[in-house]
């Protein structure tokens, strides 16, 4: 399969998916189907991985059109790792919903709702130009919307209404910015805009654009102040769509930031309000642990270490160096994996014990080893604990802040990993120590189990072979601080010069 192929491939077997399932009455066919699609879409996307470890770029201009004129997508390391990782993600999530999400959830739409979500998804890593990353949040955004609504009674719907709103505030934030872009240059190309921004004689029209794109992104990332929507909406969904949710929507808006702010904005070793990100950063991932530690269910605590670990990732952002960028990508990498696993666990545990409320289960441990050791994995890794992946992507990035003489970011690293670990502890205390408070008559799908069991292999696999994993986060990396092959794949002989 040529790269081209590969790129088409895995960008539209979700949306074949949808149509397909669309039209199927079965619920069983639906999501045969639909597994099918995912499982096209993550095997081209694992082939982009391979197409791109040696720091090639692969463009596809629709329609034979020459950017930055025509739509054109792109697949290079940081796109191509990040579609991979997200589209196992998702399979493992979708396998999961077949058999544990509740009856009023199987409704004919609900399979190409998760094909479409997956379609965007797929979209914004490939999409070369702003105004397209714009169109493919939109899709991912209306998708996920549309789950949302499934959800009943009244705190869901008051949960559901933040969502969209504090979303659809991000959405007309990022238009607006798009359009005064446009206005000012010309062109919402990526490379296009790479060059015309080199040679920008006003600092201002680069200050001004990227503040309005840095606070959308950092409302869709899930950013404090703009981040507890979050916690109001991601605790009120099954389990396994709770995993698709945290393994997704987040990390799209992070990736956004770390492809505007390298590749638009990052030249001569700076971009705009990069002591502002930094600050957020910090903010993000003190106010994130203290959340999840004030929590006294898995679905709660889990929802505040997502913000938590954002934090993280955004801090290597802010850092800017190559090492804190590879540290960032690797840290992506490994968080979608064990967040997205975290809450499958979750709902192996309310599947076993018939809720995730610390004060009502106990004992698992002994009722269910497996699913003890199902939640050990991921959490040790999220506590940053080798030889699991979060070690090496906390380790990565201590050494970038302490490279840098930052005391403060490496002081902030060290401390919030601590309270990380704490409360996983509480976690493993509260439904796993002890005795059971209650029978535990439940039963575990075999199905479930595999998906949690893959998802907990990988990450395993990522610390073990941290090596190999490592150098595709290096190679995307220097990728995004060094752009000259992705503007020659885009732009051709209308690259004039590699800044």
């Amino acid at each position: 399969m040529t790269p081209q192929l590969a790129i088409l491939t895995a960008l539209f077997a979700p949306l074949a998916g949808a149509l397909v399932t669309l039209a199927l009455p079965r619920r069983r066919a639906a999501f045969v189907v639909g597994a099918v699609a995912l499982a096209l879409s993550l095997a081209a996307a694992i082939g982009l991985v391979v197409a791109t470890a040696g720091g090639a770029v692969h463009a596809l201009h629709a329609g034979n059109w020459p950017a930055p004129f025509g739509i054109v997508l792109v697949a290079d390391g940081f796109s191509a790792l990040m579609l991979a990782v997200c589209q196992l993600v998702t399979l493992a999530a979708f396998v999961s919903a077949a058999w544990t999400l509740p009856a009023r959830f199987h409704r004919r739409h609900l399979v190409p709702l998760v094909q479409l979500l997956a379609f965007g998804t797929c979209g914004a890593f490939l999409t070369g130009d702003l105004f397209n990353l714009y169109v493919w949040f939109e899709v991912l955004l209306l998708s996920s919307f549309a789950l949302m609504s499934i959800l009943p009674g009244r705190e869901a719907r008051a949960g559901t209404w933040r969502y969209v709103v504090i979303n659809l505030v991000s959405s007309l934030l990022f238009l607006t910015a798009a359009g005064l872009i446009y206005g000012k240059t010309g062109s919402l190309n990526f490379a296009d805009l790479r060059l015309r921004l080199v040679d920008a004689d006003s600092a201002f029209l680069v200050e001004s654009s990227a503040a309005l794109l840095f606070g959308a992104f950092a409302i869709k990332a899930a950013l404090v102040p703009l981040a507890f929507w979050l916690p109001a909406s991601y605790p009120l969904l099954p389990p396994a769509l709770g995993a698709l949710f945290a393994g997704l929507l987040t990390k799209v808006g992070l990736y956004a930031l770390y492809r505007v702010g390298t590749m638009v904005f990052g030249f001569d070793g700076d971009f705009p309000h990069r002591g502002v990100l930094f600050a957020v950063a910090l903010l993000t991932m003190i106010a994130g642990v203290l959340g999840a530690i004030g929590q006294s269910g898995m679905r709660g605590i889990l929802s505040f270490h997502i913000i938590s670990q954002v934090g993280y990732m955004a801090l290597a952002l802010a850092l800017f160096s190559p090492l804190a960028i590879a540290a960032g990508i690797f840290y992506l990498v490994h968080h979608i994996v064990v967040k997205a696993n975290l809450f499958l666990v979750t709902g192996l545990v309310e599947e076993r014990a018939g809720s995730s409320e610390l004060n009502r289960v106990g004992g698992l441990l002994h009722a269910s080893p497996l699913l003890a050791l199902a939640f050990a994995v991921p959490a040790l890794s999220l506590a940053g604990l080798p030889p699991l992946s979060g070690f090496f992507a906390k380790f990565a990035l201590l050494r970038s802040s302490l490279d840098l003489g930052d005391t403060l970011a490496a002081t902030a690293i060290v401390v919030v990993g601590v309270l990380t670990l704490f409360s996983m502890l509480k976690i493993w205390r509260g439904a796993f120590w002890g005795e059971p408070r209650a029978a535990l008559p439940g039963r575990t799908p075999p199905a479930v189990g595999i998906s949690s069991a893959c998802l907990a292999a990988v990450t395993l696999a990522i610390g073990l072979a941290c090596g190999p994993v490592f150098g595709l986060a290096e190679s995307a990396a220097n990728s995004l601080l060094d752009p000259a092959a992705y503007l020659d794949a885009v732009l051709g002989s209308a690259n004039p010069v590699m800044p």
